[in-house]
């Protein structure tokens, strides 16, 4: 179901007019996409959002937290050639054994289709842990994360800041992080652990510039407006989760997905 409004970029400066980038747009029809991921592609604007962020197929690309592997379906082949992608979050050499075993079904998923997947490279990102060596400093051309921030915000400020910071490190100069957040109405008040999965716009914009970052432009590209973050069981009730079952379905199946932010900054 397509309810979204693909919106107007709000940029620091004039954005250059978009070329058509063949490269993503075969990535994104690539066969080998999970269906179900596939069915998404409405909800979640790959090609608009990638296209916002300025991804090339010759970059260095980092994606924190890549989960089941969404956007990693994508990224996989586009960076294939010429580029390189790195999965942090999935580490193989973790001290905990819940993170060896998701590294291990994640490394699964991978080799299952070795001709999109075989580059991808495995970097060690644990923020519960602390651990943010996924790439060498001055190295990614980008670094890129959907809807994680909510998940990181519950192991304390410490741990936020030295998360941004590797980020920032990790970056070459002119390097850009790429954010896109479940976004919460700023008139409506976050808890410290952000326990419904939304976050305020402002919030993540003072984390990435504490850091050294500047806000180069943020994108309505993903942005709901029916979406009004008050649901019982938080961005969670709505799809595809529905985790209040079969309860008011209809409700959030008319909502759709989460209204969020997409921000796009740039170390200098």
């Amino acid at each position: 179901m397509k309810q979204f409004i693909l919106g107007a970029v709000i940029a620091c400066g004039l954005a250059a007019p978009a070329i058509a980038d063949d490269a993503l747009k075969a990535a994104i029809a690539n066969p080998a996409r999970t269906p179900a991921n596939v069915a998404r592609d409405p909800a979640r604007h790959p090609y608009e959002t990638l296209t916002f962020f300025g991804i090339k197929p010759n970059m260095t690309v980092v994606e924190l937290s890549p989960g089941g592997g969404w956007y990693t379906e994508i990224l996989g082949p586009y960076l294939r050639k010429d580029g390189k992608l790195i999965a942090a979050g999935v580490t193989p050499g973790s001290a905990s054994e819940n993170i060896r075993k998701a590294a291990a079904r994640f490394q699964d998923k991978l080799n299952a289709v070795p001709a999109s997947y075989d580059k991808v490279v495995l970097g060690a990102f644990e923020p519960s842990n602390n651990v943010f060596t996924y790439a060498p400093k001055g190295s990614a051309d980008m670094v890129l994360t959907f809807r994680n921030i909510h998940n990181w915000i519950g192991n304390g400020d410490a741990s936020l800041k030295a998360l941004f910071a590797s980020v920032y490190d990790t970056l070459k100069p002119g390097g850009v992080f790429g954010v896109v957040e479940h976004r919460l109405p700023a008139a409506m008040k976050q808890d410290a652990k952000a326990s419904t999965g939304y976050v305020h716009e402002a919030y993540v914009i003072k984390l990435a510039e504490s850091a050294g970052f500047k806000l180069a432009a943020r994108s309505e590209i993903n942005a709901n407006p029916k979406d009004k973050a008050d649901h019982e069981e938080g961005v969670w009730a709505l799809p595809p989760t529905y985790a209040n079952k079969d309860k008011d379905r209809a409700k959030y199946e008319a909502i759709g997905e989460s209204d969020r932010m997409t921000l796009k900054f740039v170390k200098p």
